[in-house]
């Protein structure tokens, strides 16, 4: 019979006490060292069992603090006017948006549709992860009409916040007109950007946001992490 790897019984006895309310949520684990000790292998062995529960979204490494639960999914509700700073507050946790993506291109044929324009148009492209107590929850893709946003690329570089950013460009409200929901697992780029394994299950919502005129402001791809957000459908 084949003995599972020591850094695999290591992750599982880790995993149910977890399970079992030993480590409550974001709470620090024991060091490498206090682990190594315990379970009576070297720091490599502890690395590997920390690695694997860390892909599966059960603890996250703050570097310089340690290893800590990362608890419960989130709540996050997909509703007409629903703000990823306020719903991510309104759970106690601390939001963080970075954006890594700033570009001014031709609309492909789906954006032009979603948007009203004509294929070829330019659009404002924004890439990004959204991030509650610096767990990654969502990668995100949305798409803005340039001719009608010129400023938007250098409001969203002063401040990383779509809402600021519309509104610094005359958009001082708007609101969720349609959203897809979709079941996906995660390729390549993606599980890296949301520190999951490849092919884990990752939740898509296209949506589409529009002015107090009712008239296409963005276009919204959003990738969402399946084991660590807990999507609610309302109309608020």
């Amino acid at each position: 019979m084949t003995r599972s790897p020591l850094w695999k019984e290591i992750a599982a006895t880790l995993e149910g006490e977890i399970a079992r309310g030993h480590f409550p949520s974001a709470t620090r684990l024991p060091t490498e060292a206090e682990l190594s000790a315990r379970f009576g292998v070297n720091r490599h062995t502890v690395r590997h069992a920390l690695a694997d529960l860390a892909a599966r979204g059960l603890v996250l490494a703050r570097r310089g603090a340690g290893v800590f639960v990362t608890g419960q999914p989130t709540e996050y509700p997909l509703g007409r006017r629903v703000r990823f700073h306020q719903a991510i507050t309104a759970q106690g946790q601390t939001p963080e948006r970075e954006i890594t993506r700033i570009e001014t291109r031709p609309c492909d044929g789906e954006e032009a549709e979603a948007l009203g324009l004509t294929v070829a148009d330019l659009v404002h492209v924004v890439e990004g992860v959204s991030r509650a107590d610096g767990q990654p929850l969502a990668a995100f893709r949305s798409v803005f009409p340039a001719a009608r946003l010129p400023g938007l690329p250098e409001a969203l570089r002063a401040v990383p916040s779509i809402t600021v950013a519309l509104k610094a460009c005359g958009v001082a409200d708007y609101t969720r007109a349609q959203t897809r929901l979709t079941a996906k697992t995660a390729r390549p780029m993606l599980a890296l950007a949301l520190r999951l394994p490849d092919g884990a299950p990752v939740l898509r919502s296209v949506a589409i946001n529009v002015d107090e005129a009712g008239v296409p402001v963005e276009f919204g791809t959003t990738w969402f992490a399946g084991d660590r957000v807990t999507l609610t459908v309302g109309a608020g």
